[in-house]
Formats: structure tokens, sequence, C-alpha cells
């Protein structure tokens, strides 16, 4: 795929929104629009996830779910990008449920419910998804919120993995390629600082991966 020119559209969260770069201009949606000519918008939002929360429920604060921000995305975008899941690890509260479920307050459901609005919305555009990047808190037993985790930070990739081919959407594996794990302290220290949010190096990484993957569509 021929990129500069193209309408490229981020969906996501705090790594999309720019949280860990120093400054809006080295956030990993900014490098790549100047990197490779394309035109890029920003939906990113931080502390969202993908799935519905049933806390909202009862607080009845607005859900910034990327579910629920699907329709609010100007809709003439070449490609969509969407880059989600670690805060449904870190603290959601949605059920994982199963590969059937279409209930947007299940994860399963989520990512179902959120391919569809994608492709109805998007029908003549490139759909693809990039799996979390490694946390130092993948592996915990619990949530931030205190509640008990169901699987592991790769359970989640595995249903984003699982449900994108379902699609036939393309998927940019970051967990497993992005060479970014800050378990590792020197890649910590220098891509991930707080164990999560890519710095200015780190989102220089993610943009150059994302270029040679849309290259190859």
């Amino acid at each position: 795929m021929e990129l500069k020119g193209k309408k490229i559209y981020f969906l996501g969260d705090s790594i999309t929104e720019g949280v860990g770069a120093s400054d809006a201009e080295h956030c990993y949606v900014s490098v790549f629009g100047k990197l490779s000519g394309a035109i890029v918008k920003n939906y990113g939002i931080s502390a969202t996830r993908i799935a519905c929360q049933t806390e909202n429920l009862t607080t009845k604060e607005p859900d910034l779910s990327f579910v629920n921000r699907v329709d609010s995305m100007d809709s003439d975008a070449d490609v969509v990008v969407v880059f989600g899941g670690t805060n449904d690890f870190g603290h959601g509260d949605a059920k994982l449920g199963t590969f059937e479920s279409r209930d947007p307050y299940t994860f399963y459901g989520a990512m179902h419910v959120l391919c569809e609005k994608l492709i109805n919305r998007f029908p003549n555009a490139d759909i693809l998804f990039m799996t979390p990047l490694h946390r130092c808190s993948e592996d915990e037993v619990s949530k931030e919120n205190g509640l008990p985790e169901e699987t592991n930070l790769a359970g989640y990739v595995s249903i984003i993995r699982e449900v994108a081919e379902f699609y036939g959407l393309p998927v940019l594996d970051l967990f497993s390629t992005s060479g970014l794990q800050p378990k590792v302290d020197i890649i910590k220290e220098t891509y991930m600082p707080d164990g999560l949010h890519p710095s200015d190096a780190g989102a220089l990484r993610i943009a150059l991966r994302l270029m040679g993957f849309l290259q190859t569509l």
C-alpha cells in the first residue's frame, strides 16, 4: 500500500493519545504521519477500553469505550487502525465472555461489535488492529480496581487476534513483534520508562513497525 496522501485514522487509548511521549509531535500517530506522508487523525482517549463498562450503568457517566466512539469518527478514512485492549486487562470490569457473544459488556462481544461497527462505517477502508504491547504488570492476578483477572494480557491479545481473523481483518501483532518488553531493564529505560507507555523512542518504534506492516497490504 502506498501511504502518502492516504487518510489514516487511529482509534485508541492513552498510548494513541500520546501519553509517555515528550509532546504531541512525538506521539506515534504524529510520527507515523510525518514519516509516511499520510493524513492522520488521532481518536485516542486515555484510560478507555474496547469493551463497555458495567460501572457506567450505575454512575451514569459517559462510556467512552471504543465501541461507543466509532460513530463519532469521520467516515472518509482510507485506513483505520485500532490499538487497544491493555486497559481492558488493566482496569476494565467487562468479563471475557465467549466467542459467540455479541454483548459489548464482554470483551469477546465488544470485539465483535467493534469490528462490525467499523466495517459498516468504513466499508471501503482497510481496517486493522494492533495488539497491546507487553507491560510490566501483564501477569498480575488482579486488576487495578481490585477485580480478579480471568486471564493475563496474553489472553486478551489472543482474543483480539481470534476475532479480527474471523472478520478477515489484518493484525499487527506488537505483542510478538515490537521488540518491546519492559521487564528487560534496558528496554524499559529506553522505550517504556513507566512500564507501559512508550517514550519518544518507543513511539518511533511503533510508527516504523506500522509503516512496514501497511506497506505489505
